[in-house]
Formats: structure tokens, sequence, C-alpha cells
């Protein structure tokens, strides 16, 4: 017997499979992501930006034992005349929360209908905390694509569709 065979029956060399171990749909959301992209289709088929604009922001997060994190900032965002959060004026105020989105919550995979809810636990919209999100997802290499069912906002209805890239 060589001793490589030796090694092999006493598991001091790992074996390599062909190809590399497929990965559940839930472990696919892993990670953090960057956004790439955000667009919001409106009920005519116009396609416009996010409301903080073509160029916005973001990070999402999911880990392993079901929390997501998400966090949106509009890249024009201007800083505050103090640096004392207490000493911010009204306007300012107004344009901070205007020009970011951001929550935390749990989420729960349905791998068969392709979907993500979201349970809200803390959000910076305060009417969102205790809402359930849900998104359509799909998975394209390092890529993902979050797109919320019709939602009717400003008296409208649209679907917000973001991409995400895989960071790690």
């Amino acid at each position: 017997m060589s001793l490589i065979t030796a090694q092999l029956i006493a598991g001091l060399v790992p074996v390599r499979s062909e190809r590399p171990a497929s990965r559940s749909v839930k472990e696919q959301f892993f990670g953090t992501w960057r956004l790439v992209s955000w667009k919001i289709k409106r009920a005519n088929g116009d396609l416009t930006d996010s409301p903080l604009g073509p160029n916005a922001l973001g990070r999402i997060m999911y880990d392993p034992g079901g929390q997501v994190s998400v966090a949106f900032m509009r890249p024009d965002r201007p800083n505050f005349a103090s640096n004392q959060l207490t000493d911010a004026t009204l306007e300012e105020i107004k344009s901070g929360f205007e020009g970011y989105i951001s929550y935390f919550g749990s989420y729960e995979v349905n791998e068969q209908e392709c979907f993500v809810i979201h349970r809200l636990h803390l959000s910076w919209f305060p009417n969102w905390v205790g809402t359930e999100q849900k998104r359509y997802f799909e998975f394209a290499g390092d890529r993902l694509t979050l797109r919320t069912p019709p939602l009717t906002l400003l008296e409208e209805a649209q679907v917000h569709s973001l991409i995400w890239q895989r960071l790690h």
C-alpha cells in the first residue's frame, strides 16, 4: 500500500469532489451585498430611479442566524452644520430623514415560491416596525435581485427592483 493510499484511508488527505458542494437557497443569501441598482416600475410601465436618486448607496446583510440589516443613503446627503446631533435644525433633520432608509429584523426564505420575508424589528420609519416586507428573489452569479410585490405609494402602483452585488 502506498503512503498516499494509507493517508487517504486514515483521513489525513482531504478528498476533493469534482463539483463544489452546492449551497441551499438560504445559504446563498448569507453575507454582505452592495446596492448596484434600484429602479421603480410605475403602473404605466415607466422606469424611474429610487427616492434616493440614481446613485443611491446601500448595503444588505443576511446572517446564518436569520437576521437581516438594510441601509440606504443618498450619496449627496449633506452634513449637519454642527457635530452635535441635538443642535440639528428642523431642515437638517428633514433632509437627514429623507436621505436615509434603514431597518433590521429577521428573515425567512420560501424556496419554492422564490420570496424572502423581512420581519422588521427596528426601522428608521417607525410605522414599519412589526411589519413583514415580502421580496421576490433571483440569484445570478454573484448578483441578487429583490423585487417588491406591487406597492401603492403616493397613490400609484409600483414595483421596486433592487440589484445587489455580493461583497462577501
